[in-house]
């Protein structure tokens, strides 16, 4: 049972069970499925100011804060007693193409040469890193919400605003993935 744990789940295991969070979420308390929202409610809870913005009802959304916190520790758990130990398998065009960029490490399973301490202080580091961290940031809190929260749970309401955000979500993951990636890459 383990080992079967251990392996990548299929689609069609791991998206319905993606896709029923959202019913199980609305049957269960009326609450809407979204990861971003609960920074703001960190920062209400942790640094009261008189901050328009942070002035609401922080603690009837706790159960979010819990939510991410099993995000976390189920992340925690299988990292270290769910953690395979196999080399990442990578298609041999897309390792032919990585190679071309310098990265040939996938004994990990984020690329070692993109992503550790040594070179997140290089320019690629620090554009990737800080760059793409503060896009996603800025991104997710100017379309009202993250990409969970639109595309999974502002789709399967039917609202308009999660389809645009969502389509610009994707048409941004696209230029990024097969024009501005490979600008990069090169620094």
């Amino acid at each position: 049972m383990i080992e079967w744990i251990k392996q990548p789940w299929p689609w069609y295991v791991a998206g319905p069970l993606v896709g029923l969070t959202v019913p199980a979420l609305l049957l269960l308390g009326n609450k809407h499925f979204g990861i971003s929202a609960n920074l703001r409610h960190v920062c209400a809870s942790c640094f009261p100011a008189n901050i328009p913005f942070f002035k609401y009802d922080y603690k009837k959304e706790i159960w979010n804060l819990f939510f991410v916190a099993g995000i976390l520790l189920g992340g925690i758990i299988a990292a270290v007693f769910l953690a395979n130990a196999a080399v990442i398998k990578v298609d041999p065009r897309l390792a032919k193409e990585l190679a071309h960029y310098g990265i040939t490490d996938y004994s990990n399973m984020v690329p070692v040469q993109l992503y550790s301490w040594a070179s997140l202080l290089t320019i690629k580091g620090i554009i990737l890193m800080a760059g793409g961290g503060f896009l996603v940031g800025f991104g997710s809190r100017y379309a009202g919400g993250c990409t969970s929260g639109h595309a999974i749970m502002g789709l399967s309401n039917l609202q308009w605003p999660s389809l645009v955000a969502t389509v610009c979500f994707m048409a941004g993951g696209f230029m990024m993935a097969n024009w501005l990636l490979p600008l990069i890459l090169t620094l």
